[in-house]
């Protein structure tokens, strides 16, 4: 099989063809593939006839794939566990009405990296479309490598050696949700570089987004004023492109060269079901299999 690349924009962001991946892939096809998504950040695959089993099986050839957090009192949709739900549907597949659920959806809308809440991070996040509304829910990346490297040297050397803490409920309350400042640092965080290395390119990005909360060391006003600055730096016109999704689209982004969001689309009218698969960053051994349940766990008990 042979790859065939169309970039979608001038940095980064390609739409993949010339190859079946509903099928096993030989090692060089693999390799191809992983290969792009280190050049490009975000790659699209059209019309891919993905199931959910085939969807999971090839996410694996990215690494170890994280199992979503489980609720008692909700079953799951999707019988695979490595399965997250990203959308606006009840486990019966129904529209989702409760209140709380879709206000904690909102949070989405915000430019943000997968999981960066978690002390081990995700790494690649594969996004498959099952139903996607007659109008809006398309989703818009930007190339936080690119941003960085037209960042002042001034601003580069003051943020090179920066720790940031993230936090989900920092993002879920900027979104609207009702809990206080004390409620959100209560509950679980985790601290990354503000500029880290992307191994796959060799070029430095920002790590960033709506789950940042504040830079170690610094006082939260100053902190926070120049995350807003950063992320509205690499969110400009000439960082970001945005993906509409057709049925059977699948889009792979590296959370460590890009930031992403949902675009607004009426949540309580249409329905839009999408999919992820995500995969943890090193090896399968760096961490239980189940951290999400316990940050979330853990995030209700300290409620």
């Amino acid at each position: 099989m042979t790859l065939s690349i169309k970039p979608l924009h001038p940095t980064f962001g390609a739409e993949i063809s010339g190859v079946d991946i509903s099928k096993p892939l030989d090692e060089a096809t693999q390799e191809g593939i992983r290969a792009a998504i280190d050049q490009h950040g975000v790659c699209v695959y059209r019309d891919t006839g993905l199931t959910d089993e085939s969807h999971v099986a090839f996410s694996r050839i990215f690494g170890h794939l994280e199992k979503a957090p489980s609720r008692p009192d909700m079953p799951p949709r999707h019988r695979f566990p490595e399965l997250f739900d990203a959308s606006n549907l009840t486990p019966e597949g129904e529209i989702i009405e409760d209140e709380a659920i879709l206000l904690h959806k909102k949070g989405d809308r915000l430019w943000h990296t997968d999981s960066s809440f978690m002390t081990i991070r995700s790494s690649h996040s594969l996004l498959l479309a099952h139903e996607v509304p007659p109008v809006g829910g398309e989703t818009w990346f930007a190339d936080t490598r690119t941003a960085y490297e037209d960042l002042p040297k001034v601003i580069k050397d003051r943020i090179e050696h920066l720790e940031v803490v993230h936090s989900l409920w920092w993002s879920r309350r900027a979104a609207g949700a009702a809990l206080s400042e004390e409620q959100v640092r209560a509950r679980p965080t985790a601290t990354h570089r503000l500029v880290h290395l992307h191994e796959g390119s060799g070029r430095k990005a920002l790590f960033i987004a709506a789950h940042a909360m504040d830079i170690v060391g610094m006082p939260s006003a100053e902190g926070r004023a120049l995350l807003a600055e950063l992320i509205a730096f690499a969110t400009q016109p000439q960082y970001i492109f945005a993906v509409k999704w057709n049925v059977g689209d699948l889009v792979i982004w590296d959370n460590f060269a890009t930031m992403h969001r949902g675009g607004d689309y009426d949540e309580r009218r249409h329905r839009r079901d999408m999919r992820r698969t995500t995969v943890r960053e090193g090896t399968a051994s760096a961490a239980p299999d189940d951290p999400f349940g316990d940050m979330f766990r853990a995030s209700f008990a300290a409620a």
